[in-house]
């Protein structure tokens, strides 16, 4: 052992130590605590959540950034996140459906299309057939893919990760067959109609990636889901269920410590052994779930840096990071019926050619996509009444604002949030400026410096066919390059999004708690 850790006082031995409190940070926590074992949670900010959380200005308490969350359900129907949440940890939290799948506004004068599309699975290919004459049969084949896809991550779940070869090609032929396809490669060969496509594609922005580009298997599931199950809100915000989760952890017994940085995560011949804070304390363990990103743990915290592995450094370089993000949160003293806002995700774009629109993102100006959430009419009691609000939420490639300077950053982002709220009017006939009380705005900068996100990236690697959940879950335990460390989150496994990270750090928890009890480290 290096003289370092000799001369470090080992202050405390958890079994596994956590580092973030971001969604898989705290899923893996209270799974690892539910089961008796002996945690501790880091995370560098005050309160709980990472992205997950909430911002108070004036009279409003704005939701940071989730839009709606996927594989929520209802009580009849649950899907994953309401089991883990509800039945697995019992977490004190409220959620409300939305009322409708999207809005969705094309502005183009050459490609107009206002259309809002239901959820439900009938009345969704009905609304479909009613736009789109003929389109029913194609959209329902996606349907059907995505159902064979869903069935087979259940199998692949119950078989713990370890699929029989010979079960999924006689029982799961499809999820094999469409697993190394983008979505446009799967629409073309279903001969989806073009305007189907733009409308069935409009979640593509959830993702951030072109749908040339976007792994089908992620991509379809994501749809399905958000389709037949609804989406869901937590009615006192992310905040909310966040610090639910924070009073769990602690009821199952284990330690948080907030406003504490990992600093160093010590290594020693392969094998973590403990965990270095910014205020000087050493946590001794064999196990580290870091819901911070591999970019960030490889780069900066593996002490010493002689023990990150080539390949470790080979598998980031290969992997494409994801995209960052830009928001303008408005409280407006008007209420919706007021400001004639009927729908509670209104997705906007001059065109759904997302190849455009993502190149576009790589530039600095008033970008040509939102994404915008007008929360009043999913929980109508989230502001005072006769007030309203929303946020408007826009993407950009984290290097787009690498050489933004100092003297430059107000103005600049003043002008493309200002732009935003136009093209918002522009495409609703919302008089949304001349009823603005409180403004504020959130930029890559933003992200970076409270969730300490490397570049202020929201989302996780991309998911492209070759690096996206199928062949990330099929190498699972071959991605492990130091023993006893794990990921949880977006950069992980499952791919970004706030459901897939929640599940994520339950997985990393699973795969932790079976070294425990294959180590014996706890009686």
């Amino acid at each position: 052992m290096s003289n370092d850790f000799k001369e470090q006082k080992m202050s405390k031995t958890y079994d596994t130590v956590i580092i973030g409190a971001g969604n898989g940070g705290l899923a893996a926590a209270a799974k690892l605590a539910q089961s008796g074992y002996n945690i501790l949670l880091v995370e560098q900010h005050n309160l709980p959540g990472g992205f997950a959380t909430s911002i108070v200005r004036g009279r409003f308490e704005f939701e940071a950034s989730l839009h709606e969350l996927c594989d929520y359900g209802p009580s009849s129907n649950k899907g994953g996140v309401r089991e883990l949440f509800e039945d697995r940890f019992g977490l004190d939290a409220e959620f409300v459906r939305v009322p409708e799948a999207y809005k969705l506004i094309l502005t183009d004068p050459d490609n107009q299309l206002n259309v809002r599309m239901p959820f439900g699975k009938e009345e969704f290919l009905k609304e479909m057939e009613k736009q789109v004459p003929g389109s029913r049969e194609s959209v329902n084949k996606f349907f059907k893919l995505a159902e064979d896809i869903l069935s087979a991550f259940q199998y692949i779940g119950k078989a713990k990760g370890n699929p029989d070869q010979s079960v999924l090609i006689k029982e799961h032929s499809n999820f094999l067959k469409t697993a190394a396809y983008t979505v446009d490669e799967i629409q073309d060969a279903l001969d989806m109609p073009d305007k189907a496509r733009k409308i069935l594609n409009a979640y593509w922005c959830y993702l951030g990636l072109p749908t040339s580009r976007v792994n089908f298997t992620i991509f379809a599931s994501m749809v399905y889901l958000y389709v037949t199950k609804g989406a869901y809100v937590p009615k006192k915000r992310s905040h909310g269920y966040t610090t639910a989760f924070d009073a769990k952890i602690r009821e199952f017994g284990g330690d948080i410590l907030y406003n504490t940085k990992a600093e160093k995560i010590l290594v020693n011949n392969g094998q973590v052994i403990g965990v270095e804070t910014s205020k000087g304390d050493v946590f001794k363990t064999k196990h580290v779930i870091s819901n911070a990103s591999p970019t960030l743990v490889y780069n900066k915290l593996i002490h010493p840096k002689s023990e990150v592995p080539e390949i470790a450094y080979k598998e980031l370089n290969a992997r494409i990071h994801g995209l960052t993000a830009f928001c303008v949160f408005l409280g407006l003293d008007a209420s919706i019926e007021e400001l004639g806002l009927t729908d509670y995700s209104y997705f906007i774009m001059d065109d759904m050619d997302t190849d455009k629109l993502y190149d576009d993102w790589s530039k600095l100006q008033v970008p040509k996509g939102q994404a915008t959430v007008v929360l009043n009419t999913a929980v109508p009691d989230c502001s005072p009444p006769g007030t309203t609000m929303m946020f408007i939420t826009t993407l950009f490639r984290p290097e787009a604002w690498e050489n933004v300077k100092p003297e430059e950053y107000f103005k600049l982002k003043n002008k493309i949030a200002d732009g935003l709220v136009k093209e918002f009017e522009k495409a609703t006939g919302a008089p949304i400026s001349e009823h603005i009380e409180e403004i504020e705005v959130a930029t890559p900068e933003t992200y970076a410096r409270y969730t300490g996100t490397y570049k202020g990236i929201i989302y996780g690697y991309e998911p492209e066919p070759w690096d996206s959940l199928v062949p990330r879950l099929m190498t699972m335990g071959e991605d492990v390059h130091i023993k006893g460390l794990e990921f949880a989150g977006g950069f992980n496994r499952r791919c970004h999004g706030y459901s897939s990270s929640l599940k994520d750090g339950e997985t990393s928890a699973l795969l932790t708690l079976a070294k425990l009890k294959q180590e014996g480290e706890v009686e």
